[in-house]
């Protein structure tokens, strides 16, 4: 091999340190001002609305995970299921030594399932919760010592800027479970078309879909008996405080969580349990008892219209892994040309 080694004209050490630090911290207070803005306006909207996305602080990961320990929760059980009994099958569509990056990473624990089926090349673990994903890649990393591996703190849902150490070859984004389903079938599409932008010429999609089911198997998934998902729910507000100064006091406050069969969804809300002034700086509401936030969609899709979308935004599905007593699917897509 021929190595071509090309001298430039650098910065000296410190002043390189500090330009770098100095754009990082323009970097985040552009990014906290941006949230803070989001949250403000959805606050101040007449249906007051609080993104998904602020439901993944630290402690909400944490509530998250045991919320797929549930009975009720049957999204991760069942996807679990399709990966074990048809992990070769989706080993041979996907192909080895890929460039694997999971949207929505978490604790990173259903892609390692998967990593000596597919042994990628590089893993590239990104999710809003910089700190809780960082923390399940170095634990990762003792596992799998022989798979480059990168953590990327990143709001993607509105855009997926990958650095340059990501490879560009043979990407395949893996995005499981059912979180396709917050976005609205257009905020979908338009997801997936900049996935599809992202993929290059050799990449792929496997991702995950929530099927349409029976209306209190839904109810009980996103309300459960225990109230972990009222915790999860509940303490978007604390997160919310922080990032925006409120002074939301969660006592005063339930959650509601259900099936919508017209509109295709499960809706989770946050409902004032009383008459109530909540302020943050530069503004502020009034909230009546019984009003409330909507923190959350869940769409539900039948397969061919969900396979339909794909193809909307320029993927190819070839294969289709499903289980027929709790319908959910999972999806190996192809980027089109």
């Amino acid at each position: 091999m021929l190595t071509t080694c090309t001298t430039e004209r650098q910065a000296p050490a410190g002043v390189a340190a500090t330009a770098n630090a100095n754009a990082n911290a323009n970097a985040n207070e552009h990014a906290g001002a941006h949230l803070t803005a989001e949250l403000s306006d959805g606050l101040g909207a007449c249906q007051a609305t609080i993104s998904p996305k602020f439901l993944y602080d630290a402690l909400g990961s944490k509530l998250f995970e045991a919320i797929c320990e549930l009975p009720e929760y049957y999204p991760t059980r069942t996807e679990a299921g399709i990966f074990e009994r048809h992990g070769h099958e989706i080993a041979r569509a996907c192909g080895m030594h890929t460039t694997l990056i999971d949207l929505g990473a978490g604790n990173c624990a259903k892609a390692a399932s998967l990593f000596p089926l597919l042994r990628p090349a590089q893993y590239v673990a990104v999710d809003i919760s910089t700190e809780f994903v960082s923390e399940a890649l170095a634990r990762l990393r003792l596992r799998f010592p022989h798979i480059d591996m990168r953590a990327l703190g990143l709001d993607f849902s509105s855009g997926l800027a990958l650095p340059a150490d990501v490879r560009a070859e043979r990407r395949l984004f893996f995005y499981p479970g059912s979180s396709l389903g917050n976005f609205t079938p257009a905020e979908a599409r338009a997801f997936l078309t900049r996935l599809r932008k992202s993929c290059g010429a050799d990449g792929a999609l496997l991702i995950g879909i929530d099927l349409a089911k029976d209306k209190a198997i839904l109810d009980a998934a996103y309300d459960d008996a225990l109230g972990v998902t009222a915790a999860f729910n509940l303490n978007v507000l604390r997160h919310v405080n922080r990032l925006l100064g409120s002074d939301f006091d969660i006592r005063h406050w339930r959650h509601v969580g259900f099936y919508h069969e017209a509109a295709g969804r499960v809706e989770m809300h946050l409902e004032a349990r009383e008459a109530q002034h909540v302020r943050w700086p530069g503004g502020g509401r009034d909230f009546a008892a019984g009003e409330r936030i909507h923190t959350e969609n869940s769409y539900k899709y039948r397969q061919a219209d969900a396979i339909g979308l794909l193809e909307q935004s320029g993927f190819e599905a070839t294969r289709v892994w499903t289980d027929a007593r709790c319908p959910f699917a999972v999806i190996h897509a192809q980027a089109l040309a």
